[in-house]
Parts: structure tokens; sequence; C-alpha cells
């Protein structure tokens, strides 16, 4: 089974360990055709994992016309060009042998698949060998009918330690975002969802949400029972802006069998027009929950 002992400890805890190892089979380290297809037709591609210099966690978004993503073995994608200038991941990726994990997520058809591997630069960008390649379910990932590429001059970052009230109200407004753990000798990075307001704004520097059922595998919260480093992407679908955070997360598990993840911010990096892509208004999956 493809799971380290701080996923266990969680399947544990919930009880879901036989189910854990039934889904657990649907991870291979190899890329099936049908999943090579659907990487080529993506705009975006989400990269998790640690930067060496800093220890800090983080989670980039790296875009380009489709194609710029193929298999390029049963094992390998190769990726052109990678993180722009000054991204915090941008030279995580550029070192060989980095643990990353990588999303694509299709909103268009509500498909989403996760390659975890090791990167390493290319005279085009990077590549990634597989470790692990699975596929998720449509759960809460919010449908968006189409994009278009915008000209766009891409802002200058803007660097601090605690989330300002115009960030806080992004974060409330946010219906998706992504989330980069570790452990030791790997990394991963996936996607959560829900009707806006489902990821709180406790303070300017913590943000907590519930941890909705999913497959049962528990591989992120596994990593962060593990290793509570994280990183977190927001982005602003229609603008191209990103926020990304950096620093660590704890589970909190309730008597009532409910999980709630706290996320305690530790750097902020937001970043205007970072993304060309202009994405329609959403449809809310109908697997969110409703709010309380």
């Amino acid at each position: 089974m493809p799971y380290h002992s701080g996923s266990r400890t969680v399947q544990d805890r919930v009880g879901v360990r036989e189910l854990a190892d039934h889904v657990g089979r649907s991870i291979g380290d190899g890329l099936r055709p049908v999943a090579a297809a659907f990487l080529e037709l993506q705009p975006m591609l989400v990269f998790g994992a640690a930067d060496p210099d800093s220890s800090r966690v983080w989670a980039s978004l790296v875009t380009g016309e489709p194609g710029f993503v193929r298999a390029t073995g049963s094992r390998q994608i190769s990726v052109a060009g990678g993180p722009r200038a000054g991204d915090p991941l941008a030279a995580a990726l550029a070192a060989a042998g980095t643990p990353v994990g990588t999303i694509a997520l299709d909103p268009r058809t509500r498909r989403r698949m996760r390659l975890n591997g090791r990167s390493r630069p290319t005279p085009r960008g990077l590549a990634v060998e597989a470790d692990q390649v699975f596929a998720n379910c449509p759960k809460y990932l919010q449908k968006r009918e189409s994009y278009e590429t915008v000209e766009r001059t891409r802002g200058e970052p803007l660097r601090g330690s605690e989330l300002s009230a115009a960030q806080r109200e992004f974060v409330r407004a946010a219906d998706t975002f992504f989330l980069a753990t570790v452990h030791e000798g790997g990394a991963d990075a996936s996607h959560r969802g829900g009707n806006p307001g489902f990821v709180h704004v406790d303070s300017p520097s913590e943000l907590s949400w519930r941890d909705y059922p999913g497959n049962a595998m528990f591989l992120t919260l596994g990593n962060l029972a593990a290793d509570p480093r994280a990183g977190l992407l927001f982005l602003d679908w229609e603008t191209g802006a990103t926020l990304q955070l950096s620093g660590t997360a704890r589970t909190e598990f309730g008597p009532d069998g409910t999980r709630t993840v706290r996320f305690t911010v530790e750097t902020v990096v937001d970043t205007p027009a970072a993304s060309p892509l202009s994405w329609s208004p959403p449809e809310y999956s109908p697997a969110n929950p409703p709010l309380p």
C-alpha cells in the first residue's frame, strides 16, 4: 500500500483502514494513455514542494498553452517553462531531485489527477519522474465552462507575515484552494473546494476549514500528521491574481466525527495578474455541504 505511518494513523483513528487499502490499489506509478491525453489538454498545473533554502512548503501555479504539460514516457511528464521568477518554488523546481506533488484540475469537466515524484530541470523547463499517479472523484470541484488567455502584466509580489483586510476577504470569497504537504522523501498537492465561506478566517494569521469526506486515503492529513508544514494557493479565477500562504497546519478531531484543519500563516505572497487565464463564473458542485 502507498501509505506511510502518518496516513495509517489517521486511517486507523477514523476507522477506514480496510477501505483505504481498497482505494489505494488505484494508485500506480505509470501514466495510462487516458491520463496522458488529459494532461495535454490542460492550461495549468499546480505544484507542491518545500523550498530547500527556507524549508517552507508552498503551492505554486504554472500555466501555458495546452500541450505545455505532456507525458514523455510511461512514468514521466515534461513541463515547458515553470514557475515565474520570484515564485517561492522557483529555486526548488530548478534543483534536481526535489520531491514534488502535482495536480492537474480541469474545471470544464470536473476532472483532476495527481502525480507525485521528483523533479529535474530540462532545457525547456522541468520534468517529473512519477512515484504515484492517480485520479480523484469530482466531489467539491466547481464547474467553470470555459477560459480565455488574457495579455496581462504580472504585478510585483507583495510579501508579508499575516493577511491584510483585503486578503482576508479574498479568502472568505474563495470556492477553491490548493494545499501542498510533505512527508519524509515525498510531497503532495491536493484540492479543497466548497461554497464561498467554507474557509474561515479566524484571525489575520489563522485559517480553518472542515475536512469534508473524501476517498479515505488521507494522504494530506497523513502528511500533516507526520510533518505540519503546509502551503496554500488561492486563485482569483477571473483576474489571475494568486495568494500563496506558507505555514503549519494541524487537524482537530471532533467527538461527533468531524475534522477541522487549522492553518497558521507564517508567510504571505500576493501576486496580482500572476496567471493569464480568465475563467467563466462557477457552477458550484452539488456535493458541497451547506454552510452552517
